[in-house]
């Protein structure tokens, strides 16, 4: 009991740190703390911005100034934590929920008066995973004693391989949970199905859950993955035996339950079904359901009910003092959908005078607006409105202009957006689609200039094939032009010849060579 009674009491002192890093006050509380040697074991804090800290002689031996280091120093906690957080924000580092979390976690570690539990263990295996990533938590798993490796940690791991897409070792570790009974709950199935929906593997969900039924009963998580996958597949028949099932067994229904239910009647078009179903889910949602009120705004958009999104984002306002980027996505995107243009721009008039993200996936969506609408001088205009006010382009931003380029057949401007979408992120995954449709551009256009400008761009990226040479010279073929050195350069890139290559070099070889010595790179 004892033992319970001090790790509720950590749990609590976690619970007060995350409020006091939320509510902390802007201005400065004046004092100073003093770092000891007793809080040195912690060392992985993020520190954000490096600072000059204020600390004893007792820290200067080595060592950098954490968050952990001051928490774990105080003689007072209650007393002197909310400060510690305020002064460790007023040096500009960031506070994070998870990360308070483990300090609380990494005290409890080091108190000989209390002897951890096998779920403490599986909290401070996750909250490693978060921290410090997958190799450290197995780290952590393999030195926990091996009385400890039983049911909750085990959990936490798969839970670790799963977050991860370690997908082999959640399956192997699953197998073992299995066959040794570490199966009472229902988590490590709901972790499961969670995988196997992530990747693709649909039909291991309804095994899984007949797995689950002969060790123990599942809970409204398992159902509501069971319904998802009925969604997936489009099986209202099954969807509807599920949510049966569920009665039935008396478990307490939840919004998400009947907002997977209505995503499914209004894809089958049973429209009835799904505006009783999206009632049941509203009278479900309450403040702590934040996310829920984006999904009903969606729900009602895909059902055209105008009315009912505006007054959602009524009721949206008036439960929450502000309302973030993602719920001003939703309503732009829902306006959008809905045909009416003009309210997302007030919409996104509304965001701008508010947000201070910068996140460039709301403009983006106005910017896809009125490319559809074939409005490519006003997204020009509006991109740059935004880009002048801070907002920097992402990769999505330049592949809309370009898509709206291509529209327009304007092969200059298609070819300098999609360099910048390209050199816009680190790793670019090619768009096959869009390669083809900008080589079609330009060999209907005869454009051999556009055609090796593209081919340059896109071996910086470190992507050229066999396919992007045969439309290189097809649009040589197209402008009656040999192209230079063509076989040379295909072996320098490393790139096979194919049949349909080999036709087009015979077929460009009887044509006068294209004077391309200025773009060849």
């Amino acid at each position: 009991m004892l033992q319970r009674r001090i790790g509720a009491a950590a749990i609590s002192a976690a619970r007060r740190f995350s409020a006091a890093a939320e509510a902390l006050p802007a201005e400065s509380s004046g004092k100073k703390t003093t770092v000891t040697p007793a809080a040195e074991t912690l060392t992985s804090e993020s520190s954000g911005k490096k600072t000059t800290p204020t600390t004893s002689s007792s820290s200067s031996s080595g060592g950098r100034d954490t968050l952990g280091r001051r928490l774990l120093a105080l003689i007072h906690p209650k007393r002197s934590a909310v400060v510690t957080i305020r002064q460790w924000k007023e040096e500009g580092h960031t506070v994070r929920k998870y990360e308070l979390n483990r300090i609380i976690s990494e005290w409890m570690r080091t108190q000989e008066d209390i002897k951890l539990l096998c779920g403490d263990y599986a909290v401070h295996l996750d909250l490693i995973a978060k921290i410090r990533g997958l190799d450290s938590a197995e780290k952590f798993f393999e030195d926990i004693p091996e009385t400890m490796r039983a049911e909750p940690t085990l959990s936490a791991l798969l839970h670790t391989y799963v977050q991860h897409r370690a997908y082999d070792k959640a399956e192997a570790l699953m197998v073992k949970m299995a066959e040794c009974s570490y199966v009472s709950s229902p988590l490590p199935y709901n972790h499961m199905m969670s995988m196997y929906k992530e990747i693709g593997k649909l039909e291991k969900i309804p095994e899984l859950m007949k797995e689950l039924k002969k060790n123990t009963k599942p809970d409204i998580v398992s159902y509501n993955l069971w319904l998802t996958t009925c969604q997936f597949q489009n099986d209202i028949k099954t969807a509807e035996n599920v949510f049966l099932e569920m009665k039935k067994a008396k478990i307490e229904l939840d919004w998400m339950t009947f907002s997977i239910l209505t995503s499914l009647y209004t894809k089958k078009g049973m429209n009835d079904k799904a505006e009783c179903s999206l009632k049941e889910m509203e009278s479900r949602i309450s403040r702590k359901n934040r996310s829920a009120y984006s999904s009903l705004i969606s729900l009602y958009t895909n059902l055209g009910k105008k009315n009912e999104v505006y007054n959602t984002w009524k009721k949206m306002k008036s439960v929450f003092r502000k309302l973030n980027d993602s719920e001003y996505t939703c309503i732009i995107a829902s306006l959008i959908k809905l045909g009416e243009l003009k309210d997302a721009e007030k919409f996104y008039d509304e965001w701008e005078s508010v947000s201070t993200s910068g996140d460039s996936r709301v403009p983006n969506l106005l910017i896809g607006a009125y490319i559809n609408a074939n409005q490519m001088e006003k997204a020009t205009e509006f991109f740059d409105r935004f880009t002048q006010k801070g907002i920097k382009p992402s990769y999505t931003t330049w592949e809309l202009l370009t898509s709206g380029y291509l529209k327009l057949k304007q092969v200059e401007q298609v070819l300098d957006c999609f360099k910048k979408a390209v050199t816009s992120v680190k790793k670019w995954e090619p768009n096959l689609t869009f390669i083809h449709e900008i080589y079609k551009l330009l060999e209907e256009q005869e454009s051999i200039k556009g055609a090796e400008g593209m081919l340059t761009v896109l071996r910086n990226a470190g992507y050229v094939t066999t396919e992007i040479y045969n439309m290189l010279l097809r649009t040589y073929a197209s402008a009656g032009k040999m192209p230079p050195i063509i076989e040379e350069r295909m072996t320098e890139d490393k790139v096979l010849l194919n049949e349909e290559t080999k036709e087009l070099i015979r077929l460009t070889s009887t044509m006068c060579v294209a004077d391309v010595s200025n773009c060849l790179s």
